[in-house]
């Protein structure tokens, strides 16, 4: 099965807003800044539901699947906006899963 970029496009969203909502708590867990849990709910909702939109289109063989992606935006999120440290197992574990990725959406 082909998949067409709009939708490569529309995976990194959805996985780009899942990545974003746990920032979002995260920071409302230090700062307990009411925005920040709004931001945190409203980008998972947000990916939620274009995780739903992409299911019309794609198999959940695909779908379920690229939400590893997720944990690819966490780690760089993590380490650049809360300056946590990111070990060189976990960049290969980057590594591995975007080889993965690049398997699922040939």
């Amino acid at each position: 099965m082909l998949i067409d970029s709009w939708m490569i496009v529309v995976l990194i969203v959805m996985t780009l807003c899942g990545a974003m909502g746990g920032a979002g708590l995260k920071a409302y867990a230090t700062s307990r800044r009411r925005i920040h849990v709004l931001m945190g709910l409203g980008f998972y909702g947000t990916g939620a539901l274009l995780n739903i939109f992409l299911l019309k289109f794609l198999p959940l063989t695909v779908v379920l699947p690229a939400n590893a992606l997720t944990y690819v935006w966490t780690l760089f999120i993590a380490r650049f906006a809360f300056k946590e440290n990111v070990g060189t197992l976990r960049w290969l574990g980057v590594i591995c899963i975007m080889g993965g990725l690049f398997f699922l959406v040939l």
